[in-house]
C-alpha cells in the first residue's frame, strides 16, 4: 500500500492522561516542546485528528508564526465518520485547507472552496478504516502525515501498523481519572499482543521528557 510516513505526536501526564476528567484540553507540553509540535505541524503536508478532539477543543490546527516563521500551513485532515463537525469550527478557516474524512450517507456541504468532504470506507467498528484514509491522502499527495489524536484515532494507527515514528512528551504532573482520555484508548489488546516499540531517542525537554519511539 502506498501511504504516506505517518507520525504521531502527543503529550501526557506522568500517568498516561492526555485531557482531563472532563475530556477537555490540559496544557502539558513546555514552551520549548510546543515549539517542536508547531515545527513538526510546519513539516508535514498534512496534520490529523478525530472530530472528538474537534469536538472538545476546537483546535485550530494550523502553524502559529510566533513559534515558525514564515510556517507553511498543512492540510487539515479531520476524521468524521457520522459528518458531525460543526460549520463554526475552527479547524475549518480560510488559513489552510481541510479534508473532512467521513463515510457513505454522512457526507455534508461546507462554505468554502477550501472545504473538501471525501466519503472513506470504515472498519469492522464502523471506524474510518485508517488504511483507507492513507491511501486517499497519498493519492492527493500527502508524503508526510502527522496524526495529533485524540485516543482512539492514536490506537486505531498504531493497531493498523502504519505508523513510523512515535513522539510522546511526558510533562511532570498528574491528572488522574479512571475515565480520563490516554494516549491509546479504543479496545486495547486481546490475548496479550502488546503493540512493541523500540526508543530511539530520550530527551529533556523543559520540566519533561520527550521519548522518540518507533514501532517493531
Amino acid at each position: 500500500m502506498k501511504r504516506p510516513h505517518v507520525t504521531i505526536n502527543c503529550a501526557m501526564s506522568a500517568d498516561g492522561k492526555i485531557a482531563s476528567p472532563a475530556r477537555k484540553q490540559i496544557r502539558i507540553s513546555s514552551e520549548q516542546d510546543l515549539q517542536r509540535m508547531y515545527q513538526l505541524r510546519h513539516e508535514s503536508d498534512a496534520v490529523l485528528v478525530g472530530i472528538e478532539t474537534i469536538l472538545a477543543d476546537d483546535p485550530k490546527l494550523t502553524v502559529k508564526e510566533s513559534y515558525v516563521p514564515h510556517p507553511r500551513q498543512p492540510l487539515r485532515v479531520i476524521l468524521d465518520s457520522k459528518g458531525r463537525t460543526p460549520v463554526d469550527a475552527l479547524a475549518l478557516n480560510t488559513v489552510s485547507k481541510t479534508l473532512i474524512l467521513t463515510t457513505t450517507g454522512h457526507k455534508r456541504t461546507y462554505d468554502g472552496s477550501h472545504i473538501e468532504v471525501v466519503e472513506c470506507e470504515t472498519d469492522d467498528e464502523g471506524f474510518i478504516d485508517v488504511r483507507n484514509a492513507l491511501e486517499i491522502l497519498s493519492r492527493k499527495g500527502v508524503q508526510r502525515l502527522l496524526v495529533e489524536g485524540g485516543g482512539t484515532v492514536i490506537w486505531k494507527f498504531l493497531t493498523s501498523r502504519v505508523v513510523d515514528d512515535l513522539y510522546i512528551y511526558i510533562g511532570s504532573c498528574i491528572i488522574g481519572g479512571k475515565d480520563t482520555p490516554t494516549v491509546a484508548d479504543g479496545e486495547g489488546i486481546h490475548g496479550g499482543e502488546v503493540i512493541p516499540l523500540k526508543i530511539v531517542d530520550v530527551k529533556q525537554g523543559g520540566s519533561g521528557v520527550l521519548i522518540h519511539y518507533q514501532p517493531l
